[in-house]
Parts: C-alpha cells; structure tokens; sequence
C-alpha cells in the first residue's frame, strides 16, 4: 500500500481518535492520537513489566515526501515515524535487563545536564551549567520540584541574563544575583523571586558541599564552588508569608453540595480529594492502581531536599463513599486516577481547574488549595488533636519517636476524621 494512501487511510480511521498503525521490530507499535485541534500526533506503544506504555514521536505532516524516513520542518511522514519507533524499540529491547527504555531516557537527560566534557570542561563550568546540573541531580533523587526549578532558571535567568548565565559559576556574585532577583520581584512577580532564590541556593549549596560530603556527585566539585553567593542576598519576607484563608464550614458545605452529584470522572475525582482529608493534589494524582484497594490508598510524599530519604509512604483509609468514587474512576494500568486507562496519571492542574468550574461563583475566590485548609480547619474545630491532622494529611513528621520509633500506622484514627469530615459536610 502506498504512503499517499496509507496516509488517507491513517486520517479516516482516526475518526474516533485513536489507532494502532502498524507493529515494529523488535517490539511494540506505531500509534497514532488526534488531538481536539486536529493535530495527529504518533506515539511508540509498548509493554513493559505487564504495563502499557507511551513515547511520544511527534506530529503527523500530510505533506511530507511519501517515503522520507526523516523528520521534516512540521513532523513525520508514516515511514519516519515507523523508523524513529523501531529506534526506540530496539534502544529499550537493548536495555531490557536495565529496565527498558525507561532507564535509557533518564540515562540520556542525565548526559544532557549533566555530564560535561572533559576536553573543554573549564568554558562549560557556568552558571547556566550548574543551575542545569542542580535540576539533575533534584530529578535524579525524584523531587518533583525539579521542573518548577527548571522552568524558572530557564526563564529567570538563562533567558533573562544570558551574559551572567555564561560566565563561571564560581565568578557570580552576590550583587549579580540580587539584580535577577529585583527583576523578577519588580516585574510583579515576588513569591517567584524568592522561589528563584532558594532554588538558586541550593543548587550553589550543594556544589560547595561535594568537596566534603559523598554523597553529591563528583560532578558538582568541577565547579569549584568556595562560597555560596545568593546566601547574601536577602528575601522578600512579606511573599513568603502564608496565605491563611482555608474555607469555612459553611463554604465546604457548599463545595460539597457542588460536587456530591457531579456524574463521570469529574466527579468521582473531586469527591475522592474532599472524602480523603484534602490532601496534596500533585500526590493524589499520583495514586498507583496497585498502591489502592476498597479500603485504603497508599501515596508518597514527594516533598524534601534532594539527597534526603525518598518517597515516605503514607496510608489513607477510604470511607465507603469515597471507595465507591475511586472504583468509579476504573483504576488500570499504572495510574489509577487517569484519562488514557493507567499510562499517564490526571494533571493536577485539571483537578485543580474541574474543582474552580464546579463551584464557579457560589464560594468567592474559591482555589483548590483552601479545601486542604478547610478540611484541617473543620476537624480542628471538632477537636481532632493537631498530631492526627498531620498524620492524615500527611504533614512533616519531627522527632525521633516519630521517625524512628512510631510504627502505627492511625489508619482507624483517620478514618474516624474522614468519617466526622463526611457528617458534617452532609449537615
């Protein structure tokens, strides 16, 4: 069959959005979306440890040579995004024993950002190396932080400060760094300054730390770092500030009388957040089909320095409505809160976004972050102590005993708060 045809062919099928092209060698299969703008974009679909898996190729062109195995200016004929899949393919049957191709992608963005090389380190030891280095090595540790703090040195100070970002990171100064950060602060944008300051700390912190503390890669020690230039510099301590305006008891009534009936996955979703304690929404998203059962759902806190323990379990106990909103969101494959059956978990930005459309006007300057303080706020109120708060949304647990001692788990605790939480919501 020809391309010109097979390129028809490719368009009609995909009426109902989606479509397997065709297998490739050694494994797997090109797979084709189209997006609701139209876009056809193809993926590489694989299995792996008994999940299904997607890795995005790129768009469609129509208009590329019927047997071009390259990509062109505006995507992929069916024949490049074949080539560009088997490329995966065999990348991930090579370093199967290793974990597939995903160890293949982390190993290739460690070389990107980290490695440096050899025969011309001293001109690549900048600044723009070093902040790039620090999202490495956040991303290495799995700290999720480590896109907001890409996202903001590529825009803040790579973008912004071009000439600074060139020069040798031990040469920066405090004076350099404080004119970033009134940039950013006088461009309205306060909290990001302080933000961008303390990821900027760290990142100078750990490179001046390697010299003497193992476990930081040796790549940090290259920089040559003596002294820490953003520690001079001061915070805008008025953005720091919390912002203190959890919703009332009567407004989470309201939330609750604005979600309870919501059909679909919208709704299963929201209820799920409120019934569980409110908790961290970037965490529930991340909920593992295997790490949930008709009882309980296992997270992770995903918050803390790089460097320091991963990923610290936490049991929540599911009350019967809140069971029932989860096996309504039919958890499959990896992610048990998902849109496309377990490969990719929801955004939190959607859930986020599904809980401002839902209440729309009835609750003034409504933010998906005040149902987690309204939730600690109600149960305080009924006088559940500020110990089994934390434990139930997962706060920073302190102290020897807490850590190293304290085996319970409070699962019969916490649902007797989320079963108080469900009364009085329902009032």
């Amino acid at each position: 069959m020809s391309e010109k045809v097979q390129g028809k062919h490719l368009i009609s099928m995909l009426s109902n959005g989606r479509l397997t092209v065709t297998k490739v060698s050694p494994c797997g299969s090109l797979y084709a979306k189209k997006r609701t703008s139209g876009v056809i974009v193809f993926y590489w679909r694989y299995t792996h440890a008994d999940y299904s898996q997607l890795v995005e190729i790129g768009t469609y062109d129509s208009s590329a040579p019927p047997k071009s195995v390259s990509k062109t200016n505006l995507g992929f004929s069916i024949t490049a995004a074949i080539r560009a899949a088997e490329t995966l393919a065999q990348a991930h049957q090579e370093n199967k024993s290793q974990g597939g191709y995903t160890a293949v992608k982390k190993s290739e963005t460690l070389k990107k950002e980290i490695l440096l090389e050899s025969s011309d380190q001293g001109s690549q030891l900048t600044l723009e190396k070093l902040l790039m280095a620090y999202c490495a090595y956040l991303e290495k540790n799995e700290k999720k932080s480590h896109k907001d703090a890409r996202n903001i040195f590529k825009k803040d100070v790579i973008r912004a400060w071009p000439t600074i970002a060139a020069l040798p990171a031990n040469e920066i100064t405090s004076e350099q760094i404080a004119d970033m950060l009134r940039l950013v602060h006088e461009n309205g944008h306060a909290r990001t300054s302080n933000k961008l300051r303390s990821y900027m700390r760290a990142a100078y912190q750990v490179a001046k730390s390697a010299k003497n503390k193992a476990s930081i890669p040796a790549l940090f020690k290259s920089f040559k770092v003596t002294n820490n230039p953003v520690a001079d510099t001061e915070p805008d301590t008025g953005a720091n500030q919390s912002d203190r305006n959890p919703l009332t008891v009567v407004e989470m009534q309201t939330y609750w009388n604005c979600i309870k009936s919501l059909s679909g996955l919208k709704g299963s979703v929201l209820r799920l957040h409120l019934l569980t304690g409110g908790l961290r929404i970037e965490q529930l998203v991340n909920l593992k089909t295997s790490n949930s059962n008709d009882n309980t759902i296992t997270l992770y806190d995903i918050k803390g320095r790089a460097g320091k323990a991963l990923s610290r379990p936490y049991i929540t106990p599911l009350i019967p409505c809140a069971a029932l909103d989860l096996k309504n969101c039919e958890p499959e494959g990896t992610f048990a809160i998902s849109t496309d059956r377990g490969i990719t978990h929801l955004s939190a930005i959607t859930l986020s976004k599904w809980s401002r459309i839902a209440v729309g006007s009835k609750i003034p300057n409504f933010t998906a972050k005040r149902i987690r303080s309204g939730v600690e706020t109600l149960l305080a109120k009924q006088k559940f102590s500020k110990d089994l708060r934390g434990r139930l949304q997962s706060h920073g647990i302190s102290g020897v005993q807490d850590k190293h001692y304290d085996g319970h788990d409070y699962v019969d605790e916490k649902r007797e708060m989320l079963e108080a939480l469900f009364k009085t919501l329902c009032e």
